[in-house]
């Protein structure tokens, strides 16, 4: 397991072969630059245990390609697998849509034996998707334009699969294309983006740590166009920015807030209007 890995919380009692060299109980800037500093200096943001991972002896490893500060490298985790014997099948897992996450999940589920276990899985999700997009097309839900913020200081906004969470939940995205990257972004931009929906998921925060940031963002004088906004807080580490089945839950969730009076309120855990 990674530093990360906290869901389910079983795996919390598994040996975990990865760290982080970054605070994340700093604040959003000053994470934001330790990040860039090690960049600069070619520093890891993460690290591997190689002595654990022989320990181990694993047959099959999960990494990612999709971001070199988000968790541990490709390429990290292959130079240490080159020394395992007998070497482990290395998957690498680089999806920047909701469809390819799917695929992803199909993948490791044939890589583990589990082809028939993932079909399910894939099933469920599919039914549940299904059953919002047939709720709102059924009312013809009007669609709210939406910001995903990703990042706080400085603005990111959200990417990847984000924009088809959003279109999955009824909304549009005024700021990304489904697949782009996250990228930067001016409070000009945001403004100018005329969103209806503020939804505030910083990468690897949860829902009261979300809410607290965004809350001080918003109270500040160059945000006071934000008062005509409904803005949320979400639990960004769970449902925006793992690649992973909670992306169901990120649908239902961001489904309830764009037409509450179609969807239960979104649970507590994943969501919390700041105004």
């Amino acid at each position: 397991m990674s530093h990360e890995c906290d869901h389910p919380v079983e795996v919390t009692r598994l040996p975990r072969v990865t760290a982080s060299t970054v605070d994340h109980a700093e604040s959003s800037s000053a994470i934001d630059a330790a990040v860039r500093a090690f960049a600069r200096e070619g520093t890891p943001v993460f690290t591997i245990d190689a002595a654990d991972l022989v320990h181990l002896a694993p047959t099959v490893i999960l990494t990612q390609s999709l971001c070199e500060v988000c968790a541990v490298s490709d390429g990290d985790v292959r130079s240490v697998a080159e020394v395992l014997s007998p070497a482990p099948q290395v998957i690498s897992l680089g999806a920047t849509t909701l469809a390819g996450v799917w695929h992803d999940i199909a993948t490791v589920g044939d890589a583990l034996g589990r082809r028939e276990a993932a079909a399910e899985l894939l099933a469920s999700i599919a039914a549940r998707l299904l059953r919002v997009h047939d709720t709102l097309k059924t009312a013809r839900a009007p669609r709210p334009r939406v910001a995903v913020i990703e990042w706080l200081d400085p603005l990111f906004a959200a990417g990847h699969w984000t924009p088809d969470l959003v279109r999955c939940a009824g909304g549009i995205d005024a700021l990304s294309e489904a697949g782009a990257h996250s990228v930067v972004m001016s409070i000009d931009r945001l403004r100018a983006a005329t969103p209806d929906v503020l939804l505030f998921a910083p990468c690897g925060f949860d829902v009261r740590r979300a809410g607290r940031e965004a809350t001080a963002l918003l109270a500040r004088p160059e945000w006071a166009w934000a008062q005509v906004c409904e803005c949320w807080s979400l639990d960004g580490n769970a449902l925006t920015s793992r690649p992973g089945p909670r992306l169901a839950d990120a649908v239902e969730t961001m489904a309830a807030i764009f037409a509450p009076t179609l969807f239960a309120l979104p649970p507590t855990a994943y969501a919390s209007r700041l105004r």
